[in-house]
Protein backbone atom coordinates (compact mmCIF):
# COMPACT_ATOMS: atom_id res chain seq x y z
CA UNK A 1 0.00 0.00 0.00
CA UNK A 2 2.59 1.81 0.86
CA UNK A 3 4.74 1.82 -2.56
CA UNK A 4 1.44 3.00 -4.06
CA UNK A 5 1.24 5.72 -2.59
CA UNK A 6 4.57 6.84 -3.33
CA UNK A 7 4.18 6.21 -7.10
CA UNK A 8 0.49 8.11 -6.59
CA UNK A 9 2.44 11.14 -5.02
CA UNK A 10 5.35 11.06 -7.64
CA UNK A 11 2.98 10.62 -10.66
CA UNK A 12 -0.40 11.13 -10.59
CA UNK A 13 0.43 15.65 -11.59
CA UNK A 14 -0.03 13.81 -15.30
CA UNK A 15 -3.73 13.17 -14.41
CA UNK A 16 -3.40 17.27 -14.09
CA UNK A 17 -1.60 17.72 -17.64
CA UNK A 18 -3.99 15.27 -18.78
CA UNK A 19 -7.34 17.14 -17.30
CA UNK A 20 -5.66 20.41 -18.36
CA UNK A 21 -4.84 19.43 -22.17
CA UNK A 22 -7.99 17.00 -22.57
CA UNK A 23 -10.31 20.05 -21.83
CA UNK A 24 -9.19 21.91 -24.80
CA UNK A 25 -10.93 19.31 -26.76
CA UNK A 26 -14.40 18.73 -24.65
CA UNK A 27 -14.95 20.67 -21.67
CA UNK A 28 -17.27 17.85 -20.38
CA UNK A 29 -14.00 16.68 -18.68
CA UNK A 30 -14.13 19.39 -16.51
CA UNK A 31 -17.35 17.29 -14.51
CA UNK A 32 -14.23 14.66 -13.63
CA UNK A 33 -12.63 17.53 -10.82
CA UNK A 34 -15.99 17.78 -9.13
CA UNK A 35 -14.02 14.32 -7.23
CA UNK A 36 -11.04 16.63 -6.04
CA UNK A 37 -13.60 18.89 -4.35
CA UNK A 38 -15.51 16.34 -2.87
CA UNK A 39 -12.79 13.88 -2.14
CA UNK A 40 -10.98 16.17 0.42
CA UNK A 41 -14.13 16.93 2.19
CA UNK A 42 -15.12 13.25 2.76
CA UNK A 43 -11.29 12.30 3.82
CA UNK A 44 -10.84 14.62 6.21
CA UNK A 45 -13.87 13.08 8.19
CA UNK A 46 -11.19 10.30 9.03
CA UNK A 47 -8.06 11.63 8.36
CA UNK A 48 -7.69 15.32 8.30
CA UNK A 49 -6.03 17.14 5.32
CA UNK A 50 -4.66 13.62 4.02
CA UNK A 51 -6.45 14.13 1.01
CA UNK A 52 -4.34 17.62 0.25
CA UNK A 53 -0.80 16.00 1.20
CA UNK A 54 -1.28 12.61 -0.48
CA UNK A 55 -3.89 12.30 -2.95
CA UNK A 56 -4.65 15.71 -4.75
CA UNK A 57 -3.00 16.00 -8.28
CA UNK A 58 -2.27 19.48 -8.36
CA UNK A 59 -0.77 19.15 -4.86
CA UNK A 60 1.70 16.53 -6.30
CA UNK A 61 2.42 18.80 -9.01
CA UNK A 62 3.15 21.17 -6.60
CA UNK A 63 5.70 18.94 -5.25
CA UNK A 64 7.16 17.25 -7.91
CA UNK A 65 7.31 20.39 -10.68
CA UNK A 66 6.10 23.45 -9.02
CA UNK A 67 9.05 23.17 -5.69
CA UNK A 68 11.96 23.12 -8.57
CA UNK A 69 11.41 27.18 -9.54
CA UNK A 70 9.69 27.30 -6.01
CA UNK A 71 11.26 31.01 -4.05
CA UNK A 72 10.19 28.62 -0.84
CA UNK A 73 9.77 32.01 1.13
CA UNK A 74 7.09 31.47 4.38
CA UNK A 75 3.42 31.86 3.13
CA UNK A 76 2.54 35.29 4.64
CA UNK A 77 0.39 36.08 7.66
CA UNK A 78 -2.27 37.33 5.86
CA UNK A 79 -2.94 34.70 3.39
CA UNK A 80 -3.05 32.14 6.36
CA UNK A 81 -5.40 34.33 8.37
CA UNK A 82 -8.54 32.74 9.18
CA UNK A 83 -10.68 36.30 7.49
CA UNK A 84 -8.80 36.08 4.60
CA UNK A 85 -9.66 32.50 3.86
CA UNK A 86 -13.32 32.88 4.79
CA UNK A 87 -13.73 35.29 2.50
CA UNK A 88 -12.13 33.70 -0.20
CA UNK A 89 -13.89 30.42 0.01
CA UNK A 90 -17.14 32.10 0.78
CA UNK A 91 -16.53 34.05 -2.46
CA UNK A 92 -15.30 31.21 -4.75
CA UNK A 93 -18.39 29.03 -3.48
CA UNK A 94 -20.76 31.39 -4.24
CA UNK A 95 -19.52 32.11 -7.66
CA UNK A 96 -19.38 28.17 -8.38
CA UNK A 97 -22.71 27.56 -6.91
CA UNK A 98 -24.08 30.67 -9.52
CA UNK A 99 -22.34 29.44 -12.45
CA UNK A 100 -23.39 25.75 -11.99
CA UNK A 101 -26.61 26.28 -11.16
CA UNK A 102 -27.15 28.36 -14.22
CA UNK A 103 -25.23 25.90 -16.82
CA UNK A 104 -27.36 22.83 -14.68
CA UNK A 105 -28.68 20.49 -17.15
CA UNK A 106 -26.19 21.00 -19.78
CA UNK A 107 -22.87 18.90 -19.40
CA UNK A 108 -20.89 21.26 -21.37
CA UNK A 109 -21.40 23.88 -19.55
CA UNK A 110 -21.29 22.60 -16.06
CA UNK A 111 -17.83 21.12 -17.37
CA UNK A 112 -16.80 24.68 -18.18
CA UNK A 113 -17.76 26.12 -15.08
CA UNK A 114 -15.24 23.33 -12.98
CA UNK A 115 -12.67 23.40 -15.91
CA UNK A 116 -12.33 27.40 -15.73
CA UNK A 117 -12.17 27.51 -12.17
CA UNK A 118 -9.81 24.64 -11.71
CA UNK A 119 -7.56 26.40 -14.54
CA UNK A 120 -7.63 29.99 -12.90
CA UNK A 121 -6.88 28.64 -9.10
CA UNK A 122 -3.97 26.68 -10.65
CA UNK A 123 -2.86 29.41 -12.04
CA UNK A 124 -2.98 31.50 -9.52
CA UNK A 125 -1.34 28.80 -7.02
CA UNK A 126 1.47 28.86 -9.71
CA UNK A 127 1.74 32.34 -9.52
CA UNK A 128 2.20 32.68 -5.46
CA UNK A 129 5.00 29.45 -5.79
CA UNK A 130 7.00 32.02 -7.72
CA UNK A 131 6.93 34.74 -4.54
CA UNK A 132 7.31 32.35 -1.74
CA UNK A 133 6.41 28.47 -0.87
CA UNK A 134 5.41 26.03 -3.41
CA UNK A 135 2.17 25.16 -1.30
CA UNK A 136 1.01 28.53 -0.80
CA UNK A 137 -1.78 28.13 -2.70
CA UNK A 138 -2.53 24.88 -0.17
CA UNK A 139 -2.80 27.57 2.90
CA UNK A 140 -5.90 29.35 1.04
CA UNK A 141 -7.95 26.46 -1.09
CA UNK A 142 -11.27 26.72 -0.16
CA UNK A 143 -11.57 22.69 -0.72
CA UNK A 144 -8.90 22.59 2.08
CA UNK A 145 -9.81 25.29 4.62
CA UNK A 146 -13.34 22.99 4.93
CA UNK A 147 -11.65 20.37 5.32
CA UNK A 148 -8.95 21.85 8.32
CA UNK A 149 -12.24 23.07 9.64
CA UNK A 150 -13.69 19.91 9.63
CA UNK A 151 -10.66 18.20 11.08
CA UNK A 152 -11.13 20.22 14.13
CA UNK A 153 -14.52 18.69 14.56
CA UNK A 154 -12.99 15.09 14.67
CA UNK A 155 -13.06 12.71 17.57
CA UNK A 156 -9.56 13.43 18.79
CA UNK A 157 -9.62 9.50 20.29
CA UNK A 158 -9.08 8.53 16.98
CA UNK A 159 -4.97 9.36 17.16
CA UNK A 160 -3.80 6.28 15.08
CA UNK A 161 -5.08 8.87 11.80
CA UNK A 162 -2.61 11.76 13.36
CA UNK A 163 1.03 11.72 13.18
CA UNK A 164 2.61 11.46 16.75
CA UNK A 165 5.52 13.35 18.50
CA UNK A 166 7.25 11.30 21.00
CA UNK A 167 9.39 12.40 23.88
CA UNK A 168 12.54 11.68 21.82
CA UNK A 169 11.77 15.54 19.96
CA UNK A 170 14.77 17.57 21.09
CA UNK A 171 13.06 20.64 19.21
CA UNK A 172 16.02 21.18 16.66
CA UNK A 173 12.96 22.61 14.20
CA UNK A 174 14.20 20.88 11.38
CA UNK A 175 10.34 19.55 10.76
CA UNK A 176 9.32 23.28 10.74
CA UNK A 177 11.36 24.01 8.50
CA UNK A 178 10.51 21.21 5.87
CA UNK A 179 6.99 21.52 5.98
CA UNK A 180 5.00 22.91 3.18
CA UNK A 181 2.77 24.55 5.37
CA UNK A 182 5.04 26.19 7.99
CA UNK A 183 3.98 24.04 11.24
CA UNK A 184 6.02 23.58 13.89
CA UNK A 185 5.61 19.70 14.51
CA UNK A 186 7.67 19.82 17.55
CA UNK A 187 5.35 22.06 19.11
CA UNK A 188 3.31 18.79 19.87
CA UNK A 189 5.87 17.29 21.28
CA UNK A 190 4.07 14.49 23.31
CA UNK A 191 0.99 14.09 21.77
CA UNK A 192 -0.66 14.18 18.35
CA UNK A 193 -0.21 16.38 15.60
CA UNK A 194 -3.44 17.92 15.86
CA UNK A 195 -2.63 20.98 13.60
CA UNK A 196 -5.74 21.54 11.40
CA UNK A 197 -3.57 22.41 8.19
CA UNK A 198 -1.07 19.23 8.51
CA UNK A 199 -1.10 17.47 5.38
CA UNK A 200 0.08 14.73 6.52
CA UNK A 201 3.00 14.61 3.39
CA UNK A 202 5.31 13.09 5.79
CA UNK A 203 8.03 15.24 5.17
CA UNK A 204 8.54 16.59 8.83
CA UNK A 205 9.08 12.19 9.47
CA UNK A 206 11.87 12.37 6.99
CA UNK A 207 13.56 15.33 7.97
CA UNK A 208 13.90 14.55 11.91
CA UNK A 209 16.83 13.26 12.54
CA UNK A 210 15.37 11.71 15.91
CA UNK A 211 12.83 9.67 14.23
CA UNK A 212 10.29 11.12 16.38
CA UNK A 213 7.66 11.82 14.15
CA UNK A 214 5.32 8.96 13.14
CA UNK A 215 2.00 7.45 13.13
CA UNK A 216 1.02 4.56 16.29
Amino acid sequence: MKSILLFWKKYSFLLLLAFVVGGFFDLRIGIIAITCMIGPIIISLFKGRFWCGNICPRGNFYDNIAYKFSRKKKTPAFLKSAYFRTALTILLLVLFTTNITRAWGNLHDMGMVVYRLIIVTTIIGIGLTFFYNHRTWCNICPMGSISALISTMRNPKNRNTLLQVNDSCISCKKCARTCPMGIAAHDFKGGALTHKDCLQCVNCVYACPKKSISYL
